[in-house]
């Protein structure tokens, strides 16, 4: 995201444009997650089990979410590129939704939000 003072140079057009360019490349907002994605691999405990001698189960991953759920919740690998993608379209959306409203308090000071 552009530092706030590169937009002290754009004209209120310009701005404008920018900002509905902005709202455009959001994209499909059903396909967000805000979060993290982690994976761990674990020891079952067993004594004759493969991962007492040191090759651990997993990895398995774990959503973090950021808001609503507490904990972590359990992926299945066949899941974890879909999240990964979720992720990373949230990332986004909060990038873009932060310069639209440096746009939109740019517009206020010139007393020229709409």
């Amino acid at each position: 995201m552009p530092h706030k003072s590169e937009f002290l140079k754009l004209s209120t057009a310009d701005l404008l444009a920018r900002r509905r360019e902005l709202v455009t490349s959001l994209g499909d907002l059903e396909q967000v997650l805000l979060g993290s994605l982690v994976e761990q691999v674990r020891r079952c405990g067993k004594e004759d089990c493969r991962c007492a001698t040191g090759e651990p189960h997993g990895p398995y991953a774990y959503l973090t979410p950021r808001r609503g759920w507490r904990g972590m919740r359990y992926v299945p690998g066949a899941l974890a590129p879909a999240v990964r993608r979720y992720l990373d379209q949230g990332q986004h959306v909060e990038a873009v939704l932060a310069e639209i409203s440096v746009i939109n308090l740019e517009l206020l000071a010139r007393r020229e939000l709409a």
